[in-house]
């Protein structure tokens, strides 16, 4: 099976994904002890930036690395890689 793009930033996703669960919970506390909204809502924007930015660097890999080769070996894949890719793109862009 081959291996994800990410898989040499593994770790670094990894890390970022847990200070992301981190953020998430802070916003749970934040409204636990009914703070202001707009403090709530300024934290939600920096998770959701921080998600997409997640987001952007995986899909950087994924082009990188799996449509990169799926383009090189052409044929059907390439078209699915293609596919998909832009799918991921526009689920992105419409969150």
């Amino acid at each position: 099976m081959a291996h994800p793009g990410y898989v040499d930033e593994k770790e670094a996703v990894q890390k970022r994904l847990r200070r992301i669960e981190g953020q998430v919970r802070g916003l749970q506390r934040m409204v636990d002890e009914d703070r202001y909204c707009i403090d709530v809502l300024e934290q939600v924007s920096a998770a959701t930036r921080a998600l997409q930015s997640v987001a952007l660097q995986l899909l950087n890999d994924h082009l990188a690395h799996c449509v990169a080769d799926a383009v090189k070996s052409g044929g059907d894949e390439a078209k699915a890689k293609l596919d998909e890719a832009s799918a991921a793109i526009a689920r992105l862009v419409q969150s």
